[in-house]
């Protein structure tokens, strides 16, 4: 069954055009990575997959609904953790959490036992009274993530969410998503950690410059990831820097 549909998608701002005509399919239960350099496009297709952000043409279907004209709809039946986190500096860690329960609609009980379960889970549950002004990076992406995965949606768009995270949070992180595909929610993320797309991802898309250069299940990529994108996508530029060596005079 496909879960996250969209064909001929086009954003432009202004004379800019940051996605140019993608096209691809997600099916329910997927784990799929969304690879590119920045300014590519990744952030932008994420927003109007999950209604945030207008296309400008093409079609988008996510859960079997149109993104543009059932998007009320759609935010009641996914997950977002997104690029600038979502958090409210004055509220706390376990506020956040009890706010996207009330505004999915779950009765107190269940909202509260679902945050004390991710509370745990993620490593937040001391943390849980801190104000989201004075939380790490580290918490506040996970403190997204837990919002993210309260309400127990179909579907689930993570930009960038093992960035700037700990090696152990990044295994809880892993490991979440994993379990909750294996249960049929589809996972499409963002991210720049290849090593942890490697360990996860069954599907690989790769972008650039608002273009679909790659789209494959993550099995049969035909060479390490890493090398495959710098072949496909962006090739690092090595330049001797002399002086960095050199004795001091």
């Amino acid at each position: 069954m496909t879960t996250i549909s969209c064909r001929q998608l086009t954003r432009r701002f202004g004379d800019f055009l940051a996605v140019d005509g993608v096209t691809f399919q997600v099916e329910a239960g997927s784990i799929c990575a969304f690879l590119g350099p920045n300014g590519a496009g990744k952030s932008t297709t994420l927003k109007m997959l999950s209604g945030i952000e207008p296309p400008s043409s093409g079609e988008v279907e996510v859960c079997g609904l149109d993104v543009r004209s059932r998007s009320i709809e759609l935010k009641l039946r996914i997950g977002v953790l997104p690029e600038d986190l979502g958090l409210f500096d004055d509220l706390t860690v376990e506020e956040h959490l009890s706010l996207i329960g009330d505004v999915y609609g779950l009765s107190r009980r269940v909202s509260r036992d679902r945050a004390s379960q991710l509370l745990r889970a993620l490593g937040l549950e001391h943390g849980r009274h801190t104000f989201a002004a004075a939380c790490s990076h580290g918490m506040r992406k996970k403190t997204s993530f837990a919002m993210a995965l309260l309400p127990n949606p179909e579907v689930l768009f993570l930009d960038e969410p093992f960035e700037a995270i700990d090696p152990v949070t990044s295994k809880i992180m892993r490991d979440l998503l994993q379990s909750v595909a294996a249960r049929g929610i589809t996972v499409f993320f963002t991210s720049h950690v290849l090593s942890t797309v490697e360990q996860i991802a069954t599907q690989l898309i790769m972008i650039r410059k608002g273009r679909i250069v790659w789209d494959t299940p993550a099995a049969e990529v035909p060479v390490p990831l890493e090398q495959h994108y710098f072949d496909l996508v962006e090739a690092p530029v090595v330049e001797e820097i002399e002086w960095l060596r050199s004795p001091r005079s």
